[in-house]
């Protein structure tokens, strides 16, 4: 009888939806254009077309939508950052290549995943459009309604077929939940706009204000520059200094927000491919097992290959068990990575904001307009790219360190051979120390006898100045040709070094695995150094700040003017206040028309008939 996971499999493998992920994704193009026109139609256009132009008769409709404001949005940051989660599955489609709506030759290949990416960049654009939509009561309901249909299509999906091929039970449901997630949350969001936007129309609440150029936190930062710092401010506990520190006048951007989210995801989604991938040729590989142990059973164990078919299994083995292992510390170590980018760009652009340059490399100092701009439209694809590789070549540098372990230290213990590993183990150590206190000596020599005394007794070392030259000549001589050798062993321990932390910090984009000189060549450390000066340069809390006060004085010079050119047709006389006019205007009102005293709300102090016998005496005189 077949094992339940077996059966699982083989009905799932002719399992067959009524719903075509792929094909639906095409379809949903239209209604995807159907809330783009509209949003557009509503969307008023700033500087109308001279009349000769074809677009002047369409007026000031059918302006320019945006999903999300890449460089400066600060508000409904999570939201934007879920509405990109929802994307996941496809994008992971993207990064494995297996969505391509079109067969091209080998060459167009490239064409056809930028048309891929646009087709997936228009199905995902009414989430974002809805969110930022001015027309908070229109979009809520689009967004809702478009929201609405990919979650019931994807509940569809996986409620038919909610079993695999590789990991049997809900395989479907653990590649699918993180979607639905973000789908539903969207609905509750656009749900929530909708209610209060409703509460807005029917004037139960006071609409929003216009939206200010100055954030909260960026005023708060300004402010924190201009006062005198506490004495207490720069005490720090272990945690703040050693895991991190929240700033109440930081914000992450949207974009930021949004590229951790996709990530985490992304990364999750990669994980349990790969795990597919590791099942399946955990499969293979027991049928391949089972054919060698037929073998050995069919020679009675006496077959010239029996030895190294059993090395072959015990190969086989160790490698499943340490790749199993090694899963959680590889998917650790990019999730820290995550955090740790975060807590890199609050660093890093913080020092530009204080003028501090000194921490990229001289020829990132000064970076080109042009090469900015495109570099925060790459950065969040990177980043995410570099995460899912870089899981998967950390991945495969901790098994081979495990692999290492287990022969070195694990297997010959199992296999009795423990005596002789360690005493392997101590010659290998016993050298290692020996060429390393022969190195450390050296050192001592030439600080105790190679150097002249200290000019003061505060000093840290002893000047460079050299002393027993005749001595030093010789002890130069004779190391000369010990170092040969040990430059080898040097060299040898550089290149693996480099190797290990290149590997392993694969991952990490906001700072160069190159050696110095070579920076340029390294495309994602340069995509980050273009984002940050990006966000320098259009969001410093300073700058931003002065064109604050500049927009705020300029409205305050067009509102003077404004009453200005009220009173201009008055006679020239003693300058009052526009206030001491109005009620000037009033009185008169009021005692040429005393009966609109009683339908005015009487004033704290005096009663309705004490203000009209004040009217009255007025008017007596």
């Amino acid at each position: 009888m077949l094992p339940e996971s077996t059966r699982t499999r083989q009905l799932n493998g002719s399992c067959a939806s009524l719903v075509d992920m792929e094909l639906f994704l095409h379809y949903s193009l239209i209604p995807s254009l159907a809330i783009i026109l509209v949003l557009s139609f509503l969307q008023r256009r700033e500087h109308r077309r001279q009349r000769d132009d074809t677009s002047y008769l369409l007026g000031n409709h059918f302006g320019i939508i945006m999903p999300l404001d890449f460089v400066g949005t600060f508000s409904n940051r999570w939201s934007y950052g879920i509405a990109f989660g929802a994307t996941a599955n496809k994008v992971m489609f993207l990064f494995s290549e297996g969505y391509q709506p079109l067969q091209v030759p080998q060459w167009a290949q490239a064409f056809v995943l930028l048309i891929g990416g646009i087709e997936v960049g228009l199905a995902y654009f009414p989430f974002f459009a809805c969110l930022s939509s001015e027309f908070r009561l229109v979009g809520s309901i689009l967004g809702f309604c478009y929201s609405l249909i990919w979650f019931a299509v994807t509940v569809l999906q996986v409620s038919q077929c909610p079993h695999g091929q590789f990991l049997g039970r809900y395989e479907t449901v653990m590649f699918y939940w993180p979607s639905l997630l973000c789908l539903a949350f969207l609905l509750g969001r656009f749900l929530h706009m909708f209610v209060k936007a409703l509460r807005v129309h029917l004037g139960w609440e006071r609409q929003a204000e216009e939206k200010s150029v100055l954030e909260a936190h960026q005023a708060a930062h300004v402010k924190r520059l201009l006062r005198r710092p506490h004495p207490r401010e720069g005490e720090a506990t272990w945690f703040q200094t050693r895991i991190y520190e929240w700033d109440p006048c930081f914000q992450f951007p949207s974009r930021m927000i949004g590229t951790i989210v996709l990530a985490f995801i992304c990364l999750y989604l990669f994980i349990v491919i790969e795990f597919y991938v590791f099942v399946f040729v955990q499969d293979e590989l027991a049928v391949f097992e089972g054919k060698l142990e037929s073998y050995v059973a069919s020679v009675n164990q006496t077959g010239n290959l029996t030895p190294v078919i059993l090395q072959v299994k015990e190969l086989i083995t160790v490698t499943k068990g340490v790749w199993v292992v090694t899963i959680l510390p590889a998917s650790l170590t990019c999730v820290s990575y995550l955090f740790h980018i975060l807590a890199c760009y609050r660093k890093h652009i913080k020092k530009l904001w204080a003028g501090d340059k000194h921490f990229l490399p001289l020829k990132f100092r000064n970076p080109a307009s042009s090469e900015s701009v495109v570099a925060i439209a790459r950065y969040s694809g990177w980043q995410i790219a570099y995460i899912l590789w870089g899981y998967l070549i950390i991945h495969v540098v901790q098994s081979l360190c495990g692999m290492a372990i287990m022969y070195g230290l694990v297997l010959p213990v199992i296999h009795n051979q423990a005596l002789e590993m360690l005493q392997g183990l101590g010659i290998g150590i016993l050298t290692i120390s020996i060429v390393v206190g022969l190195m450390v000596l050296q050192v001592r020599i030439a600080a105790g006898f190679f150097l002249q005394p200290k000019l003061s007794a505060a000093d840290k070392q002893k000047p460079l100045a050299l002393n027993n030259r005749k001595a030093f000549h010789n002890f130069n001589y004779f190391l000369f040709f010990y170092n040969v050798l040990l430059g080898l062993g040097a060299c040898l321990s550089r290149l693996f070094i480099s190797c290990v932390l290149g590997t392993w910090l694969i991952a990490r984009i906001d700072r160069t695995i190159m050696q110095s000189g070579y920076e340029g060549a390294d495309m994602g450390f340069s995509a980050w150094v273009g984002m940050l000066y990006v966000d320098h340069y259009h969001t410093n809390p300073v700058l931003v700040s002065f064109c604050h006060i500049l927009i705020a004085d300029h409205r305050e010079r067009k509102l003077q003017q404004a009453i200005k050119y009220c009173y201009i047709d008055q006679s020239a006389g003693p300058r009052v206040s526009a206030r001491s006019r109005t009620r000037w205007l009033l009185l008169q009102t009021l005692v040429n028309n005393p009966r609109l005293v009683m339908l005015r709300k009487p004033k704290s102090g005096h009663s309705s008939r004490e203000f009209t016998q004040i009217l009255l005496t007025c008017s007596d005189c």
